[in-house]
């Protein structure tokens, strides 16, 4: 059965034939067509050429460059009267496409320019204003106004602010992007109040001075407290004026004790009581002539001067004077 249908198959030769079955005797196998399709196969394959000479090279054609229609930067097609406020509305990084002006930053190089704003680093590294614009300024104080009161009539000058809003509480809101909104910075409160607002005798004045040590400014005469200790700006506020609170009172009780302070204790020179006072009102008496009231005046103005101010040329010059006209030999 085998053999005939080799022979259907067409040119099988005996040779083959033979060559099969000797296989499938040795390896004890099942002899199927596909095993002499296979074999006729291998058969009739054909030796490969051998090609001594390389086939001749064909010259690709030239690649074509397809041009793209690029589009020019955003500042080349802004027009001059647009609203800068929709371009750049808030605070970003510098973007050198969107800004219309030769900007440039950083160190030049050895005999070049300075680097402009294509590529460069340096003006995406610092903060930049050129969302506050004058016009989108303009803008959002209009926003504004509508939360905002209206100035009371009456205290447009400073002193009359200073009457009757003699403290002035100021503090800060932080608003930014970041994982979370609080800021250290937002519970700080300071206050400033100004001493001649809480009505202090020099008793108070003084002991309120020693107190506060250098939270006072002797050029504007004011108070500043500042309180960052609590977590919430409300409960440092409520701080500044328990401790405004407990100051007056503190500077308005007298201890037993102070009354053993000396003139030596006293921050400033007082006239009153003072040695130089009794010295004037001995030299006043022995002179048989009244002296002018003009020339006392200067003498105690002086006095005072050079106890506080110190010693230098301009207050000894004086007190001399003062002194030779309180004599009589001026």
């Amino acid at each position: 059965d085998i053999e005939d249908k080799m022979l259907k198959l067409g040119g099988v030769t005996p040779r083959l034939y033979s060559q099969v079955l000797r296989l499938a005797a040795s390896c004890n196998i099942h002899t199927t067509l596909s095993t002499f399709s296979e074999l006729k196969a291998e058969e009739n394959e054909e030796f490969r050429t051998l090609e001594l000479r390389s086939k001749k090279f064909v010259r690709q054609p030239a690649r074509v460059m397809k041009s793209h229609n690029v589009v020019p930067p955003r500042y080349k097609r802004q027009k001059v009267d647009q609203d800068w406020g929709n371009v750049w509305p808030a605070a970003r990084t510098f973007h050198p496409a969107s800004v219309p002006l030769p900007v440039r930053q950083g160190y030049p190089a050895s005999g070049q320019v300075t680097p402009d704003k294509w590529g460069n680093a340096e003006l995406m590294k610092i903060p930049n204003f050129l969302h506050l614009t004058p016009p989108v300024i303009k803008r959002q104080c209009e926003a504004l106004k509508k939360f905002c009161t209206p100035w009371p009539s009456g205290i447009e000058t400073a002193a009359e602010q200073e009457k009757y809003f003699p403290v002035m509480v100021s503090k800060s809101t932080y608003l930014h992007s970041s994982p979370t909104l609080r800021d250290q910075k937002a519970r700080i409160v300071t206050l400033r109040v100004s001493l001649k607002s809480l009505d202090l005798d020099d008793h108070g004045r003084d002991k309120l001075l020693r107190l506060v040590k250098n939270r006072h400014d002797p050029t504007t005469d004011c108070l500043t407290i500042v309180a960052d200790r609590c977590p919430l700006s409300q409960q440092n506020y409520d701080y500044c004026f328990y401790l405004l609170t407990v100051l007056y009172n503190e500077s308005m009780k007298t201890e037993p004790w102070e009354h053993e302070k000396e003139v030596a204790d006293r921050e400033r020179y007082i006239w009153e009581g003072s040695p130089s006072q009794a010295a004037l009102q001995a030299i006043i008496d022995s002179n048989e002539d009244s002296t002018p009231e003009e020339v006392i005046e200067e003498y105690k103005k002086v006095v005072i001067d050079l106890h506080n101010e110190g010693e230098d040329e301009p207050t000894l010059s004086r007190y001399r004077d003062s002194v030779m006209k309180l004599v009589g030999l001026a």
